[in-house]
């Protein structure tokens, strides 16, 4: 019988702690391992299956593409990149969409781009990006070195240089860094996901926004964890009433398959010309068919279905034993524990419920059309898990 966990260790680099479960099977939110144990799944692939597991509409779209053509590469036109471009602009008002496999090169592609369109207008010199404290841009050495948490910085030196962090929700910090750096652009996550589903205050964005505007420094927005309806909005931002220069995204676009976009607006719709960027997987035919079925079902009274699960969620944790506090937006929640939060998932998954973990908090992505009694069930895990946990240490 073939051993999973043994080949992998013996073959698979060792850059993963993976939990001891093995998917091989699933449906909807709804998950099963080689011993058929069934488990709610709250994590979706780290915010990646939308729709959850084996989603009908989505595997049409994707095989039937996959009937037609799998790849051409960007040197000929194909539809379905086409048509995704097309309705990510009208859904954000954004102009241009450059596409890619990830959501740190869609992070490469905007920093490119802000630091072109600043060299173009203001000079060589202006190239400086500011981005916040416990943020996190990808893995790259470059979205390394804009990702704000040091412990990430210590084994890759040299990083790539132009980078200045600053605490968030901290406006008077950001300005002393504009004006003593010529900043080219500010890179934000409207919730801070791998930092903790910290999310940033309101007030703090507008008066960034406002104040790039002002200076004509691009504003930024990282939507790779919160875009595609993960927080009841399709993407973050309009949460708050601005509107960014250069947007990124990537996970849940795709449904399970990679892709990433960078969107670009009015003021930088022209930055990029022929050869000044690439990517030969970028816009593969059968990735923009299985993204164009996820952008269209993420309409305004589907989005609303997602806030109210949020809600929901909520309001199942508001003064629950052993839970401190609860943050996050919609479906991208951050429940810190009075114990250990990995050990808590640990608890969970031995009970059917797979948990993310953000920093020191308990982390939920699940499907956004998660039922709501798979919802309410394995909440109900989480609040006994968190309930027994405290209780142990007063026996």
């Amino acid at each position: 019988m073939f051993d999973i966990k043994k080949t992998d260790d013996a073959f698979v680099m060792n850059t993963y702690k993976r939990f001891p479960v093995d998917i091989v099977s699933g449906s909807g939110s709804r998950v099963y391992d080689s011993k058929g144990k069934e488990y709610i799944d709250l994590g979706s692939g780290i915010g990646v299956t939308a729709f959850g597991i084996a989603d009908p509409v989505w595997q049409k779209a994707v095989t039937e593409q996959m009937g037609k053509v799998q790849h051409t590469s960007n040197l000929y036109y194909t539809e379905p990149c086409a048509k995704l471009a097309k309705l990510l602009c009208e859904k954000t008002s954004m102009k241009k969409v450059f596409f890619c496999n990830s959501g740190a090169e869609a992070n490469e592609c905007i920093i490119k781009a802000a630091r072109k369109y600043a060299a173009d207008v203001h000079g060589s010199d202006t190239y400086t990006i500011v981005t916040l404290k416990n943020s996190f841009h990808g893995r790259t050495v470059t979205t390394l070195s804009a990702t704000g948490q040091e412990h990430y910085h210590e084994l890759f030196q040299p990083l790539t240089p132009g980078f200045v962090h600053v605490p968030a929700n901290d406006f008077d910090a950001f300005t002393k860094v504009c004006n003593t750096h010529k900043v080219a652009g500010v890179l934000l996550e409207c919730i801070q996901g791998e930092g903790g589903v910290f999310p940033l205050e309101a007030d703090y964005i507008q008066k960034v926004a406002a104040f790039a505007k002002e200076h004509d420094i691009l504003l930024m927005i990282d939507e790779v964890q919160t875009g595609n309806g993960r927080t009841g909005k399709l993407y973050a931002f309009q949460n708050f009433g601005v509107q960014p220069d250069l947007v990124s995204t990537a996970k849940g676009l795709g449904g399970g398959l990679p892709i990433g976009a960078a969107l670009f607006g009015d003021k930088v719709e022209k930055v990029l010309g022929f050869g000044d960027h690439g990517s030969t997987f970028g816009g593969n035919p059968v990735c923009c068919a299985g993204a164009l079925s996820i952008l269209k079902r993420l309409d305004d009274p589907f989005l609303s279905e997602v806030k109210k699960k949020g809600e929901l969620v909520r309001s199942l944790l508001k003064g629950a034993k052993g839970v401190q506090s609860v943050t996050g937006m919609g479906l991208m929640i951050g429940i810190l524990p009075k114990k250990n939060a990995s050990e808590l998932v640990m608890k969970c998954m031995e009970r059917g419920v797979l948990c993310l973990t953000a920093k020191n908090k308990i982390r939920l992505l699940p499907a956004l059309n998660i039922p709501k009694e798979d919802l309410e069930k394995g909440v109900q895990v989480i609040k006994d898990v968190c309930a027994e946990s405290v209780e142990q240490e007063t026996k």
